[in-house]
């Protein structure tokens, strides 16, 4: 039996519909034989909105409270997901960045992830319970405040965490075709990977 991290982005969780489909997969990556991991981003364009919205209470917004404010939407979409699964008939235990042990510097908005200290998702995996993460979010070392990972931010959560628990496969679902050297909508020179390690893929994140 292997442990398997997986990644879900926003437009595959953009609704309840979708939300179900990627219930649906994860229960049959489970049933197949292996511990789950899964790491969700905030469903649809939920950030860009709240980003949005705190822009027009504050035209400068403090970095801890957008932190706060932003991390919500991650928040969101492992609950409803956890309830996805456990209406398929399967235990699902949701965590926060900082609940899953996704420790980080201090920089609100583009926190580095500098540790992992998976405690609480190990105990729910041993207990035969599929592990919701929020992506994009950590915990401060120094101040114990909530941190996000700028964009991009489940992706690095997901790889940080497959290595943490040395996971046999991370698989990151998303609306690019593979891995490239960059962002292949930003550069698009950027070159598509054959195979990276986990140590490449955090490099990149």
């Amino acid at each position: 039996m292997g442990l398997i991290v997986q990644k879900f982005g926003g437009s595959s969780v953009a609704d309840a519909e979708g939300l179900k489909r990627v219930a649906s997969r994860i229960v049959a990556t489970k049933k197949s034989g292996h511990q789950v991991v899964v790491v969700v981003s905030a469903m649809g364009d939920t950030t860009d909105e709240l980003i949005d919205l705190a822009n027009q209470v504050s035209p400068l917004p403090n970095g801890r409270e957008l932190d706060m404010l932003l991390t919500a939407g991650e928040r969101i979409s492992m609950a409803l997901l956890a309830m996805a699964i456990s209406n398929l008939g399967h235990e699902a235990r949701s965590f926060t960045g900082s609940q899953a042990g996704i420790i980080t510097t201090s920089t609100h908005g583009k926190a580095r992830v500098i540790d992992v200290t998976p405690g609480r998702i190990q105990e729910a995996l041993k207990e035969g319970a599929i592990a919701i993460v929020a992506g994009f979010q950590g915990v401060s070392q120094d101040t114990n405040d909530i941190t996000t990972l700028g964009r991009g931010g489940s992706d690095t959560t997901a790889v940080a965490l497959a290595a943490a628990l040395e996971a046999d496969v991370c698989e990151i679902y998303t609306d690019v075709d593979g891995i490239f050297s960059a962002d292949p909508r930003v550069v698009p020179a950027a070159k598509k990977l054959s195979t990276v390690t986990y140590d490449e893929m955090l490099e990149l994140a």
